[in-house]
């Protein structure tokens, strides 16, 4: 163990200018390293266990002589306590540029890739940056507490409780990550719901008031095909074709020539272009073949439905712009939209037929029920839904 030097006054410590380790008392191992006139720091030497360690503990002036006391006395102790100053300092260099936002741009960055929407990383940016950055985007991410989530979601949580929920979910994601990785503490997620936010938050259940898209009414909807088959052009085939397929409107816009099967009637979407990210297949009704059979093929590309260029698919507002022109609304007076129609098509399913509410969920590729209803229920159900687009197109055509 350093004996004790003789302690030096700060005056006599000012004077230390031979180049070398001056022993300036107090505490043991506490040393001045003079390198020059101008180069001076200060250095507790010490063991750590059966290791001799040189800590440094600032520079000279700007540490004073007593700061370096204090500051030795305090490193000291924490080695009595079994802590080792010099791995904790390595760590904690490593660990303070982990802010909540650069957490989040990595894991952003690390996702991204196997999303199947292009726009989910935009959206995770978005909602990100206007609700949560302003609150702790700059905090440490082993710094966020319960208070910091609440203050970013209790403002918007009972007037745009969809969006919220998701950047709960979202805030909770990036913290398991940077838990995953070491940047803060595992165990006690902020950002979790089930037996912690959900004592402080009305569950978003009973406080959304969801809109969802604006739908042709059940009784337009005849009305709404002869409308757009009066028209001319590849936007109205396409919506005409998102109305008999109860496709989404991108599933249909991004449709290749490769992916119809005519003898079968039958269009096999790849997961790779469903929400879902699973394959799907969809039954082709008769009216929807006569619709395929009659499209014009465009050289240079696959595309069932291409925009001007012919290089690209339609685009989804062009969709939106043709049915804004067209008028249609929903019950409550808004202006019906593309997504609509696969509204239109469940609540024609659900209110005029007799058909199994799993059998129309499939037609439209929701998640059925839990994991466990999920692994007992293995087909498509193919043969039951060939039947139910049949009527439908009967109803619509």
């Amino acid at each position: 163990m350093p004996k004790v030097a003789k302690a030096l006054t700060a005056i006599q410590v000012k004077r230390l200018t031979a180049p070398k380790m001056h022993a300036v008392g107090t505490v043991p191992g506490l040393m001045l390293d003079v390198r020059s006139e101008t180069a001076r720091s200060w250095v507790l030497r010490t063991t750590i266990g059966a290791r001799r360690a040189d800590i440094g503990l600032g520079g000279y002036p700007g540490v004073t002589l007593a700061e370096a006391i204090e500051n030795a006395r305090l490193t000291k102790q924490k080695i009595r306590e079994g802590i080792d100053p010099q791995a904790e300092r390595k760590g904690n260099r490593g660990l303070a540029a982990w802010t909540f936002k650069k957490c989040a741009t990595a894991y952003i960055d690390g996702h991204k890739a196997q999303w199947t929407n292009a726009k989910h990383a935009d959206q995770w940016t978005n909602t990100l940056t206007t609700y949560v950055y302003p609150f702790f985007g700059d905090k440490h991410v082993k710094d966020v507490q319960v208070g910091d989530v609440l203050a970013a979601l209790e403002p918007h949580w009972t007037t745009k409780t969809e969006t919220m929920s998701r950047v709960r979910n979202r805030i909770e994601l990036v913290l398991s990550w940077a838990a995953t990785r070491g940047y803060c503490p595992k165990g006690n997620n902020p950002a979790s719901w089930r037996g912690n936010l959900d004592d402080a938050l009305a569950k978003p259940s009973k406080v959304k008031n969801e809109q969802h898209h604006p739908a042709v009414q059940i009784d337009e909807a005849k009305a709404f095909m002869t409308a757009v088959r009066g028209l001319a052009g590849t936007v109205p085939r396409c919506l005409e074709f998102v109305m008999l397929t109860a496709c989404r409107s991108g599933e249909a816009r991004g449709a290749v020539w490769s992916e119809f099967d005519m003898t079968a009637k039958q269009w096999s979407i790849p997961g790779s272009r469903m929400k879902s990210g699973r394959d799907h297949r969809v039954p082709l009704s008769d009216p929807v073949i006569a619709l395929l059979k009659a499209l014009p093929r465009f050289a240079g590309t696959d595309l069932v439905f291409p925009g001007r260029t012919g290089k690209a698919p339609l685009s989804d507002m062009a969709l939106t712009v043709k049915m804004r022109r067209m008028t249609f609304k929903d019950k409550d007076g808004r202006q019906a939209v593309p997504h609509g129609l696969r509204s239109t098509f469940s609540d024609w399913g659900a209110e005029r037929t007799h058909y199994p509410v799993n059998v129309i969920e499939m037609a439209l590729t929701h998640a059925l029920g839990d994991d466990t209803v999920a692994a007992y229920r293995r087909g498509d159900l193919l043969d039951k839904r060939i039947a139910l687009m049949a009527d439908w197109a009967a109803f619509l055509v």
